[in-house]
Formats: C-alpha cells, sequence, structure tokens
C-alpha cells in the first residue's frame, strides 16, 4: 500500500496514530492513513501561527503564484488524483475527473482576485481609508463528499488573504487530501499550508482553539451547529456551509421528457451525496404521472457499479454510516408513498444503493421533510405553484432550489420567492468560482467564492487620519 503523511511545520511525517479507509465500493481496506493526535493538532496550528506573519507580509502576486503552482501540480496530476478519488469515495472516475479538473480551475480563477482597500473620505478634515488585512490562522473543515474540490472553495481565498492554513479532511477520505499535502510541502513556505487527520475526535479542539481566528467548515446542519457553539468560546469568525433540502418545482407547463434528465442528474449526481442536489421534486397534477414516469426510467436505466468500472453513472454510498441512514429513508418511502423505481439492497459488497423515485407521498414523512443525502427522489403532487411554494419554504433549511417551466416570467416570479441562497431555473447545480454561493436560514452562515468569498477572510481595518 502507498505511503501517506501528515504535513505539519512544512514536513511530512507520520501520525501519532493510524485507521483504515475503507473503499465503499468493495468495503476492504483501501490504505492505512495516519491519524493525528492532540498534540499534531497543536503543533500544526502553532506552526501556521509561527508562519502567518512572514506569509501575510509577502505581496498578494507571490501568493498568488503559489497557489498556482498548486493548480499546476494537481491538474499535471489529474489520472492518480482522479483514480485515488474514486476508490476512497466512491463516485465514477467521470465524475472524479472532473472534480480534478474543476479543482485546478477553482484555484486559478480565486488566485486572480484582486483585495483592494478604497478611500472612504479625503478632504481637508480627514482622510479616511478602508483596508482589508488577513485575520490569522483559518481551520478548515472538509466533508466526504467531495474531498478535493472543497480544498479548493476554502484554501486559496483563505492564503490569498494572507492567511496561514489548518485542513482536516473528513477521516473517511483523508488520502486525496494527503496527497495535496505532498504537493503543498514543495509550494508554500513551510507552516502557511498543514493537513491534520482524525478519527471525527480533533474537530471540537481545532474549532475551539484559541490560536485559529476563523473555521470554513463545510457539512451537515447539526454538526455545524456543533462548530458555531464551539467557536463561540473564542468568538472565532466563522463560515458554515451547511444541508439542504432542495426543492424542484415544476409548472404546467414544463415538458416532463425536457425536464426529467436534468431533474435527475442533479437528484443522482455522486449517488446524492451533494449539498445542492434536488431532493424533492413538486410536480403540478397535470403532468405528475409523465414527470413520474419518466423518472422512473431514467432510474431504471442508470447503471449503479463501482466507479471505476467503465460506463459506471452512480457508485456506492461513500460510507457504512451514511449507507444505514439512506437504508432508512427507504423503509420510510415504502410506508408512506409508492416506489417505482429502485428500493431494493443488492446483494452484493460495497453500500450501493440503486437510484430510487417515490411517487404518492406528501410532506410530514421523513423522506420528503429531511435530507436524505442519498439517489432517493420523493416526487409530490401539487395543484396550485404558490402552494408548492409555500410547502417548499416550508423548510429549516434554504441552500437551493429551482424551478421548471416553459413561461419564463413565471418561473422567475416564483424563484424570487424561494427562500433559498441559490435559485435556478431550467436547471439546477450550475455553479462556479465567480457566484457567490451562500445558504438561507438553516443552511449556513457567510459566503464562498467570488470577491465575496475572499472578504470573508479579512478582517475590516479603517485608517481615519486627521488633516
Amino acid at each position: 500500500m502507498s505511503e501517506y503523511k501528515l504535513l505539519i511545520g512544512g514536513k511530512l511525517v507520520a501520525g501519532d496514530m493510524v485507521m483504515d479507509v475503507i473503499n465503499p465500493a468493495t468495503e476492504e481496506v483501501l490504505a492505512v492513513c495516519p491519524r493525528g493526535s492532540q498534540a499534531q493538532l497543536d503543533a500544526a496550528v502553532a506552526a501556521a501561527k509561527a508562519a502567518f506573519k512572514g506569509w501575510s507580509r509577502q505581496s498578494m502576486d507571490d501568493r498568488r503564484a503559489c497557489i498556482n503552482r498548486l493548480a499546476d501540480a494537481i491538474e499535471a496530476r489529474t489520472t492518480e488524483f482522479a483514480r485515488l478519488l474514486t476508490q476512497e469515495q466512491g463516485k465514477p472516475l467521470s465524475e472524479s475527473t472532473a472534480e480534478i479538473t474543476y479543482t485546478a480551475a477553482f484555484l486559478r480563477y480565486l488566485a486572480s482576485l484582486e483585495l483592494k482597500g478604497r478611500i472612504i473620505e479625503d478632504n481637508d478634515v480627514r482622510r479616511v481609508e478602508l483596508r482589508r488585512k488577513p485575520l490569522g490562522v483559518i481551520g478548515c473543515i472538509i466533508p466526504w463528499n467531495f474531498p478535493v474540490l472543497i480544498v479548493a472553495f476554502k484554501a486559496p481565498v483563505a492564503l490569498l488573504a494572507g492567511n496561514t492554513i489548518v485542513i482536516k479532511p473528513a477521516p473517511t477520505t483523508p488520502l486525496t487530501t494527503l496527497r495535496i499535502g505532498e504537493l503543498c510541502a514543495e509550494i508554500f513556505p513551510a507552516g502557511v499550508v498543514n493537513i491534520i487527520t482524525d478519527h471525527n475526535d480533533l474537530g471540537a479542539a481545532l474549532t475551539a482553539h484559541p490560536d485559529i481566528a476563523k473555521i470554513s467548515f463545510t457539512g451537515s446542519t447539526e454538526t455545524g451547529k456543533k462548530v458555531m457553539a464551539s467557536a463561540a468560546s473564542t468568538i472565532k469568525r466563522i463560515t458554515l456551509e451547511l444541508g439542504g433540502n432542495d426543492a424542484a418545482i415544476v409548472m404546467p407547463d414544463a415538458d416532463p421528457k425536457t425536464v426529467a434528465p436534468g431533474i435527475f442528474g442533479a437528484a443522482t449526481m455522486n449517488a446524492g451525496q451533494v449539498c445542492l442536489a434536488v431532493k424533492r421534486v413538486y410536480a403540478h397534477e397535470s403532468i405528475y404521472d409523465e414527470l413520474c414516469a419518466e423518472l422512473a426510467r431514467l432510474a431504471d436505466a442508470a447503471i449503479v457499479d463501482d466507479g471505476l468500472m467503465q460506463g459506471a453513472q452512480i457508485g456506492p454510498l461513500q460510507n457504512k454510516m451514511q449507507y444505514e441512514k439512506v437504508k432508512g429513508f427507504l423503509e420510510d418511502a415504502r410506508a408512506n408513498g409508492n416506489i417505482i423505481a429502485g428500493g431494493q439492497i443488492e446483494d452484493r459488497s460495497g453500500y450501493f444503493i440503486r437510484p430510487t423515485i417515490v411517487r404518492d407521498v406528501e410532506d410530514g414523512c421523513r423522506i420528503v421533510d429531511e435530507e436524505q443525502f442519498g439517489p432517493i427522489l420523493p416526487v409530490i403532487r401539487y395543484a396550485d405553484p404558490q402552494v408548492a411554494l409555500e410547502r417548499a419554504n416550508a423548510s429549516p433549511w434554504g441552500l437551493g432550489g429551482s424551478v421548471w417551466g416553459a413561461d419564463r416570467d413565471k418561473a422567475y416570479d416564483l424563484a424570487c420567492d424561494m427562500e433559498s441562497g441559490t435559485v435556478w431555473i431550467n436547471k439546477h447545480l450550475d455553479f462556479g468560482p465567480n457566484i457567490p454561493f451562500g445558504g438561507a436560514k438553516q443552511s449556513g452562515i457567510g459566503v464562498e467564492f467570488a470577491e465575496e468569498g475572499l472578504h470573508e477572510f479579512t478582517q475590516i481595518q479603517v485608517i481615519n487620519e486627521a488633516r
């Protein structure tokens, strides 16, 4: 098996402990991974703190150059990274390759941003200047669904602003992140980038650490609440990108055959393990039966297999805990709806669940009201679009949503009233590093991407000078 190391203070080091990483397609041990200790976490934070002054005083062009070198290095190893990502995360190789490609693109775009102050006043009485300064050491907590791409959501803006970072990947998908650490050890000054792994036992210590200035966390809403509570002890800045229960509202003038592929793809990408995936569909009664039939046809035709297998379209769930959770949602779907495609657990190794379409289901049951984070899609019938909107909004989450229909004006009006940070019209899951991204309600705090996301990693300083 390949050897993996933590990155602390510019050096690749063994963990004080080890842990197994499981291939979700086979349930076999893929690699033995270093597992960091509390002492190693403290060492990583101390290294980042020590490196902060020198890094923050470098020019933005110098910092930008390092980030671009990392993008080049990752892109040059796309095939290697993609294969390892599929083995540890489960997604098909085509999706893994796309993730690596997008990672390089995000790094490059976010590195190209400018961080400029501005003069608020300059007259005979006073000169007032607004500056943006780095915060210090940033803790970046990465989830298991996109363990490479989400590093590129956080690291480039944190580093470009002049901060240093400690990255903690999910314990079930640490390998690709550790490989990124090997590249960072060659590119960045010692201590600027640090990577520490855990077995879900160092998160609280990281979020409460007195030398961490900000936590950037992507994960579930329940864990986000714990992060927020822990960060309160030192009034840390936080960015939380949390769960969602994205609703797709299909208008009566939509063509089911036209919209079904887009909805199905947005519901089953990465086996449905996407925070912004379509999690529930509200379909008008006039097209309900036809849309359900189209979605079921697509589900039945989908190829579910090991992501390394040629032609695989949907891989396994990423880990056993999530697999068991999604099986519970299947039971709820059977009890409260009519499963017209999928629903069965295959007799094979791996955490596989076929894409499942559930019709004749209503609000009030788990499969509709909660985030399943798996390839199960409930389709709810409605008669009045305004009622569908009210039902879509009657959720504690507000990450994303979409409206599908031929009349663009009506779709736009409905979209404007959705209580979500992002709303798409006649598409879903379209995002980019130049488009600000943030959730409403319990789907998060703060913004990622674009200039707004860069500003999240800075402290405003006002210089007010008498004339």
